[in-house]
């Protein structure tokens, strides 16, 4: 009799080890399953999804000569630190949220002895939506254009880019190409001023040097070194800087929208 409890006793403690190590285990696969889940969602959160009713917008300052921007919507300061010309905001991240419908904005410099004139306007921005506002010509004459950015996610290893023509001159520009010498082709044609052109699909993870031409010519008006996008992203590459000025007063800048 005692030697048949014992036993008893021995397989229901083996029973319930048993038991429990294979509670065990399904506690862990369901929570390796949950962290796959996580992973999973998170690589398939999309970045125009509706942010509570708010839009999603970007600054970039081409204004030659601005040196302390500060953009404000609807009367309250977005960005802490001064922005200039060639800067973009948010500097880290891919925009700042503003309510969506009518806004009002305004771009200047805070400095008392300031000779840039400030800038007020109004967008009527869509939920959801990203928009890319450039501030552009001088700091006697800012004036500024904002586009609709259309961030579509590619489904293979490469990016997206677009060109934007936001040079000044107080006369007349002619329009631009931006050529690829990866490509040994231009990635946008005969571009306006103030112009902004579509995205395209682009080649990521190779170093590419870009040239601003005037429009159906080899006259290199700007150049950017060691372009090295990252897949699946969005970028806008900006001719910005004096373009009736010398060489080292006219710029291609590159920033990322996604």
């Amino acid at each position: 009799m005692v030697l048949t409890t014992l036993i008893t006793s021995k397989l229901y403690n083996m029973k319930k080890f048993n038991t429990n190590i294979l509670g065990l285990g399904l506690i862990a696969t369901m929570a390796i399953s949950l962290v796959s889940c996580e992973k999973s969602f998170d690589e398939k959160i999309s970045l125009n999804s509706d942010t509570q009713g708010n839009s999603i917008a970007q600054l970039f300052v081409a204004t030659v000569g601005a040196s302390r921007n500060y953009v404000y919507v609807d009367g309250k300061p977005q960005n802490g630190a001064a922005l200039s010309s060639g800067s973009v905001f948010p500097t880290s991240g891919f925009g700042f949220m503003v309510p969506s419908g009518s806004r009002a904005f305004m771009l200047r410099d805070t400095l008392s002895t300031t000779t840039q004139v400030p800038l007020s306007f109004a967008n009527i921005l869509e939920r959801g939506k990203n928009y890319t506002i450039f501030a552009y010509d001088t700091i006697s004459a800012v004036k500024q254009k904002t586009v609709m950015t259309d961030i579509v996610v590619p489904a293979d290893t490469t990016c997206r880019v677009r060109f934007a023509h936001f040079a000044y001159s107080p006369t007349l520009m002619p329009n631009v190409d931006l050529y690829s010498f990866k490509r040994m082709a231009n990635v946008a044609t005969n571009v306006s001023p103030t112009d902004v052109s579509g995205f395209v699909p682009f080649a990521s993870r190779l170093s590419d040097t870009l040239q601003v031409r005037e429009a159906g010519t080899t006259n290199v008006l700007a150049q950017l070194n060691g372009f090295f996008p990252t897949e699946k992203r969005s970028y806008t590459l900006v001719y910005r800087g004096s373009h009736r000025g010398a060489a080292a007063v006219r710029f291609l800048t590159a920033f990322a929208n996604y």
